[in-house]
């Protein structure tokens, strides 16, 4: 093929995916308006958020280029079956997840006590991170092999798709059960 015609074909299958991305982005957007009011309850949330976000894709998106490698390789089939390559990718995602999770927590805690701001309790922070974690992994796990495989099913190169994948599923469900997660908090204290 030709390099105009690699272009064509990375822009022809990555902008409708670009689209659907900025409509997520812009949703996210809006749940964390929502969010700011819990930000007096809970001083460091927003400290908490853009950092979430990032690991989510930082996570999520070696997962996302682990699987696209493993398609192209012929190493992993594009369906769900156990297939050990993508049981420990997807498990180490998970656990990674979690764990970055937890510490996201942890260290806004540390840090805003280290420079003298108001910061919540760390249960309070660890437990809103652990529980919009566990709920956004779970999401992204899930619909990341779904969007990958249904898309190398129809031709798509997967790796044309994980990044806007991975941006708009952690950006969209990482603010609704981060707002979730600071709900389910506030019941319990």
């Amino acid at each position: 093929m030709s390099v105009r015609g690699d272009v064509w074909s990375i822009y022809r299958e990555a902008l409708p995916v670009l689209v659907i991305a900025l409509g997520g982005g812009l949703f996210a957007g809006l749940v964390l308006e929502s969010i700011l009011e819990s930000v007096e309850r809970f001083p460091g949330l927003l400290v908490m958020v853009p950092v979430f976000l990032a690991t989510r894709g930082n996570v999520y998106g070696a997962l996302g280029g682990r699987i696209s490698s493993g398609l192209h390789q012929g190493l992993i089939e594009p369906r769900f079956q156990r297939d050990e390559r993508l049981v420990n990718a997807v498990v180490a995602s998970f656990i990674n997840g979690i764990g970055i999770s937890i510490v996201i927590g942890v260290l806004t805690w540390i840090a805003l006590l280290a420079i003298g701001w108001e910061v919540a309790a760390l249960y309070e922070l660890v437990g809103i991170m652990l529980i919009a974690g566990l709920l956004t992994s779970v999401i992204l796990i899930f619909g990341l092999l779904v969007l990958i495989f249904a898309g190398y099913k129809r031709g798509y190169d997967p790796d044309n798709l994980v990044g806007p994948i991975v941006t708009t599923l952690g950006d969209i469900f990482g603010m609704l059960f981060m707002l979730f997660s600071i709900g389910f908090v506030e019941v319990l204290v």
